[in-house]
């Protein structure tokens, strides 16, 4: 494995507006923290990012404001890689799509697939203003909703009632550009022919699967685009922003944005190894069969990079000898929210990741999101848990630990690292905890259960900080010197230990740790795996100690609060969940009797193979027996289930769920911790009772 490439890759923020602390949790910081780990294992990697710059947002937006959509792409551009700079991310290139460079890359694959037969080519009617001479976009047409009556609507979806249309549905459609009546005009469009790979996509998701383990949220989304049946996706549209074509007939469009955003990945390869002189070096990456390349996104992008992508790339390789690697993971997040709600542009609900890191440095943030990654259901950002992340572990835990055995060296033994002597019980067993963190820690890593290992490495400075009180080295002091110098020799091996494997979560600290204990060559810092040893030389003269971690007064978490309570978003209260969810759209009586609520006794249950929260419970409502998947595995066992009563949703579509049929779903509640709780009954309430 150490001799194997890694291929990172972390979706192309859309250069249409400055990043939030959301897009930091759903693709970034993951992708970071992997990255960090994989190189202190000392493997090869490659970490590539960059701007998405092309699409109809952009042009909307440069419309607005009266510039052009290079104008709108440069500003976004260099504010979102100035941000990710701040914070700590160390991409290897931080690319865009509006560069020559991609667009060649862009019509490579363009152009190749229109030589060999693959793309096909439909005659379709579209939208056309006469007075501005331009097909319009989905986004270019407004008018009226055919479903809620909106006046606002757009051609692509309404935004009051959120369905999804066409333009085509809209009444008195009008043009965006100029007001006008469009007319329909007839206009061909190649399509890349997506359905034709469905069955080779099933199989490379399953293989992969069983060979690096997917998450069960992924495989969902997947499932449920298959269960549709792949369809045709448009390649080109008419539009002036964007990737040219050329082609005959379609010098006057564009690459559909899905289908040159992704060749970004390939397109930043090449501007890195152009950087260095060696333009055939991203080759040892992308075009190695060994490479493993893993996909750090958000949700929302799975379809993109777990179906889209990937037959892009084997509709390439059918008609090469240079075959790309696919993805062998991708390790979608869920989304985060912020103080109980989504994060909202248009409402001003939330805080920008460069305005963050005017107020505060970029490690809090990272070690808070860090312990509250949406892995595998959405989380929140909640200003009091971020202060309290911040007093009570980074400082209270980690910095409290790192300052006494930096400081007591300092005071008792001149700032020279004692001399280890023999050991009792007590150095043992904090020897034999830090023997195992870097093993135990680098498995939930190697699993992409970032939050799982970054808990078991915290959990290594609170068992330090409990050997040092137990050691209780400012009485051995005065009473047993050997003994104090082997307590703070051990002390300070941990601290080194905890600055290795602390580093892909906060590596400005932990630069400031190896600082305090003066060592800088990467020899002295270690591998990842040195962190179980004891490398810090005795005799080696330390710096002077400083505190780490400053800690995040009240009234400050009350400003951002107050400033947030100005803002239209009421329910908001001390950083906990929000009350009453004003976001959530009013139902009415009415729709709320189609809801068919049971109570449901539990007859079997077991947990579903290859999955970590589903259970599978057979349930009886009255005379009735139905399977039920439900995700409560992490919070109880199926032994604790059996003979309870619970609520379920009778008469909900039944869906599937990693290969199993789900007839109905079980009702629970969820706290700020993400604690599930299911709604019970008593035993009194007969199976198939209406719930009112």
């Amino acid at each position: 494995m150490n001799s194997q490439k890694i291929l990172v890759t972390a979706a192309l923020p859309y250069a249409n507006g400055p990043i939030h602390l959301g897009h930091l949790a759903g693709a970034y910081l993951p992708a970071d923290i992997y990255t960090r780990y994989q190189r202190l294992k000392g493997r090869e990697v490659l970490f590539l990012c960059g701007s998405d710059e092309h699409g109809v947002p952009i042009t909307i937006t440069a419309d607005k404001e009266g510039i052009t959509p290079q104008q709108v792409v440069d500003r976004y551009h260099e504010q979102n890689k100035a941000a990710f700079l701040r914070f700590g991310m160390n991409f290897d290139v931080y690319s865009r799509t509006s560069l020559p460079l991609h667009h060649d890359t862009a019509r490579e694959f363009l152009v190749d697939f229109h030589a060999r037969g693959i793309l096909k080519e439909r005659q379709e009617r579209q939208f056309y203003d006469g007075k501005a001479k331009m097909f319009l976009p989905d986004r270019y047409v407004e008018g009226i909703c055919p479903v809620c009556a909106s006046p606002d609507a757009r051609g692509d979806q309404c935004e009051k009632c959120g369905s999804y249309l066409n333009p085509g549905d809209l009444l008195q459609p009008r043009s965006k550009i100029t007001g006008e009546t469009p007319v329909f005009r007839e206009t061909a469009h190649l399509y890349f022919p997506l359905g034709n790979y469905q069955q080779r996509l099933e199989e490379y998701i399953r293989v992969r699967d069983k060979r690096d383990g997917w998450k069960e949220n992924v495989l969902n989304y997947c499932q449920s685009w298959f269960r549709e049946g792949l369809q045709d996706r448009a390649v080109t549209r008419d539009l002036d922003w964007g990737v040219r074509i050329p082609l005959a007939g379609y010098e006057q469009k564009v690459l559909y944005v899905w289908f040159d955003a992704v060749l970004g990945y390939i397109s930043a390869a090449k501007e890195w190894a152009n950087g260095r002189g060696r333009p055939d070096e991203w080759k040892q990456y992308w075009l190695n069969g060994s490479t493993k390349y893993v996909a750090f996104i958000g949700k929302d992008n799975v379809v993109f990079h777990c179906i889209v992508f990937p037959a892009m790339l084997m509709a390439w390789n059918d008609g090469h000898d240079e075959q790309y690697v696919l993805p062998e993971n991708v390790p979608a997040n869920e989304f985060l929210n912020f103080e109980g709600q989504k994060f909202s542009k248009s409402r001003g609900w939330g805080i920008d990741v460069q305005d963050f890191l005017v107020k505060y440095p970029p490690d809090p943030l990272r070690y808070y999101l860090a312990s509250a990654l949406p892995e595998y259901r959405d989380s929140d950002f909640y200003w009091k848990e971020f202060q309290s992340k911040n007093n009570n572990e980074l400082a209270d835990i980690l910095g409290n630990f790192i300052n006494r055995s930096v400081a007591f060296t300092a005071k008792n033994f001149d700032s020279i690292v004692p001399k280890r002597g023999p050991l009792n019980d007590l150095d043992k067993s904090i020897l034999e905890i830090l023997r195992k963190t870097p093993v135990t820690a680098g498995r939930f890593y190697e699993s992409y259960r970032l939050r799982d290992g970054l808990l078991d490495v915290m959990n290594l400075a609170r068992a330090a900080n409990k050997y040092f009180n137990d050691s209780q080295p400012w009485v051995t002091a005065k009473t047993d010197r050997a003994r104090c110098s082997t307590t703070l020799n051990i002390s300070l091996q941990i601290v080194r230990s905890l600055a290795v494997l602390m580093e892909p979560v906060i590596p400005f600290s932990s630069a400031a740790i190896f600082k305090q204990l003066n060592l800088t060559s990467e020899g002295a810092i270690g591998s990842w795996d040195s962190a179980g040893e004891l490398l810090v030389p005795e005799g080696q003269r330390l710096n002077k100690p400083e505190i780490l971690f400053a800690k995040i007064e009240d009234d400050m978490i009350e400003q951002e609060l107050h400033s947030l309570g100005a803002g239209s978003m009421p329910g908001l209260h001390s950083g906990s969940p929000a009350k009453e969810n004003t976001a959530s759209p009013r139902i009415s009586v009415d729709d709320l009797r189609k809801v068919d609520l049971r109570v449901a006794r539990i007859v079997e249950c077991e947990k579903v193979e290859k999955s970590r929260k589903l259970l599978r419970l057979q349930v009886v409502l009255g005379d009735e027996r139905r399977q039920v998947l439900a995700g409560i595995a992490e919070h109880y066992t199926p032994e604790s289930l059996i003979g309870k009563n619970v609520v379920v949703v009778a008469n909900l579509e039944p869906a599937r769920l990693m290969g199993h049929e789900s007839q109905g779903m079980l009702l629970a509640a969820s706290d700020q911790n993400g604690k599930l709780v299911i709604i019970t009954t008593g035993d009194d309430v007969q199976p198939g009772s209406v719930v009112r």
